[in-house]
């Protein structure tokens, strides 16, 4: 960082400033485990003589658990775990019951990042006409948002009795959870003029009800990849229209790094339809109170800590197997 001339390159400067921060960050976890572990001898000796009290045993669960931690942050190593993420959620058929659940995704991951101490920036967001949403795009900020957040991409599953349902009859909702890496403006991805179709249309809220009298929602097409992107949250059409292309960069971004490695075109060619036998995760609120994750078989039986924020078992079990799954291939 002191070599001439390395502050006059930022798109050669931002990724070892950011490499930096990680490194300090662990740094401080370590110093931190170093001053614990002066203390965690004294404390075994009571334990194993039944003289501890409840404050050495939720002293050493804390120490396990941040050991625990840093281990997986010394794992997360890709080349954008270390990014911010963008978190995008799209109800599956089934209108309002879905749109329904895709917003008690929205709220149980904001929640999540609340809990994590992430800043969260609502990036997009249009409402259903009844209950719920038809889309949402929020950006979640911090020390590794991406690298644990990756582990929620793929279509979700709630069983539940239906608000919704004059009859009270059970219903099967899905909505689909998209994650990509937040890229620095100092990451070069060419986007062509003409393959742009950019449409101007009114903000608006739930029942109809416009945001504003002009134009300023903007929604962008990239032809040649067909991603379509929006944003309406800004009173600014121009605002809106460098929101979006922010969007627009990220997804593109994404798409080119899922083409270069193996494993994140097998995960792009598992996608499936947003319905039965393509789900990640089921949330069962009926008959009985259970969370399952499909992947790594996790089960938690408090659905309601989880949809209040509480994913952390299945984000870190399913970033343990993805590991022990790449240490085996080096390994091979």
């Amino acid at each position: 960082m002191e070599a001439p001339g390395f502050w006059d390159d930022p798109a050669k400067s931002a990724p070892v400033l950011r490499q930096r921060r990680t490194l300090e960050r662990r740094l401080e976890t370590l110093k931190q485990i170093r001053r614990d572990a002066e203390e965690l001898a004294a404390w075994q000796e009571l334990l194993a003589e039944g003289e501890a009290d409840d404050e050495a045993v939720a002293f050493t669960d804390r120490l396990e658990k941040d050991l625990e931690k840093l281990e997986l942050d010394l794992k997360l190593s890709g080349p954008d775990d270390g990014h911010n993420a963008l978190v995008a959620i799209h109800p599956g058929a089934g209108g309002t019951e879905s749109q329904d659940w895709a917003e008690m995704l929205l709220r149980m991951y904001l929640r999540y990042a609340e809990q994590h101490d992430f800043e969260t920036e609502m990036l997009e967001q249009q409402d259903g006409e009844e209950a719920g949403i038809k889309s949402a795009t929020f950006a979640v900020r911090g020390a590794n948002a991406y690298g644990y957040l990756k582990s929620e991409c793929g279509v979700h599953r709630l069983v539940r009795i239906s608000p919704f349902d004059a009859a009270s009859r059970r219903h099967t909702s899905f909505a689909s959870v998209d994650v990509y890496p937040e890229i620095d403006d100092e990451v070069k991805i060419e986007v062509h003029d003409k393959d742009l179709r950019v449409d101007t249309f009114r903000a608006s809220g739930a029942g109809g009800q416009h945001v504003n009298r002009t134009d300023s929602a903007v929604r962008i097409t990239h032809l040649p990849s067909n991603i379509v992107v929006s944003c309406q949250n800004e009173r600014s059409q121009i605002k809106n229209r460098a929101t979006a292309m922010k969007i627009l960069r990220a997804r593109l971004y994404d798409l080119e790094m899922k083409k270069r490695s193996e494993e994140q075109a097998k995960r792009e060619d598992q996608k499936k339809e947003i319905a039965w036998g393509s789900q990640i995760r089921s949330y069962v609120l009926q008959p009985y109170r259970m969370v399952k994750d499909h992947r790594t078989g996790v089960e938690i039986g408090d659905a309601d800590r989880v949809l209040d924020g509480y994913v952390d078992p299945f984000i870190e079990a399913w970033l343990r197997a993805s590991i022990e799954v790449g240490d085996a291939a080096v390994a091979n």
